[in-house]
């Protein structure tokens, strides 16, 4: 894995931001991968001012988003789907059918997964793919477990997750208990991965991904497998107290 350090949270969104920005340029039908929560907002925001600047094109790029709540619809202020529109999608000019995202309002979940499995495979998986770091080692809403499940599929959420997502609810009972996410297959799959990781409470699970030992219990350590991965983190999350 290949490590950037950054002074803080702006620094890291800057520097991923300019990876990707490098990408779309290099390669204008670019297939991404994205994620959703704090993590990758300030990137976001990085390339919404790209696009106005005229510095980027989004006309022919396509996005697959690693997970939905479910069940949830998708015109519902906390649903990912919800979030990708707000926060990046209505902003730039991204075509509606290059968006791909996992319904959290299908009928049968299981037909659904199958459904986006191929569509990843259809484009040949993606070129750069965002992941966040859930304090508990998650990536996607793959959770600590006794087992990983490679392909697409529907998940509970550990409590430690609904906890953390709660602050975006009004009630902590309002927050699904399921989620529909890329397996690890699914995100090894990527070309690249870009890991961002801010904050002294993911110094733990930064740690625990970057040690090289596989273990279920830290989900993000799978990501050893992969042979280009760059994790971009801020000093508080690769020293934690240290700092």
């Amino acid at each position: 894995m290949k490590i950037i350090v950054c002074e803080d949270y702006d620094e890291v969104s800057l520097r991923a931001s300019e990876i990707i920005s490098k990408g779309i340029k290099e390669k204008k039908d670019i297939k991404l991968g994205l994620a959703t929560g704090s993590t990758p907002q300030g990137v976001y925001q990085n390339l919404i001012k790209m696009f106005k600047r005229g510095e980027l094109d989004f006309s022919s790029v396509s996005a697959y988003n690693l997970d939905e709540y479910y069940p949830i619809r998708k015109d519902d202020n906390q649903s990912y789907a919800y979030f990708m529109k707000d926060k990046l999608f209505s902003h730039i000019n991204i075509k509606p059918e290059n968006i791909h995202i996992p319904s959290g309002e299908a009928k049968e979940p299981a037909k659904e997964c199958e459904k986006y499995d191929s569509a990843l495979e259809c484009a040949g998986g993606v070129d750069i793919q965002i992941l966040g770091l859930g304090i508990n080692g998650h990536i996607g809403f793959n959770e600590p477990a006794d087992e990983l499940i490679a392909n697409t599929h529907l998940t509970p959420l550990t409590e430690s997750t609904i906890n953390a997502n709660s602050r975006f609810f009004e009630s902590i009972d309002d927050v699904p208990k399921f989620a529909i996410t890329m397996g690890v297959g699914s995100i090894l799959s990527a070309k690249s991965i870009l890991l961002l990781v801010t904050g002294k409470n993911k110094h733990k699970a930064l740690m625990a991904t970057l040690k090289g030992t596989l273990s279920t219990s830290t989900p993000a350590s799978v990501l050893a497998l992969h042979k280009n991965v760059t994790v971009i983190c801020d000093k508080e999350a690769y020293y934690g107290d240290a700092v």
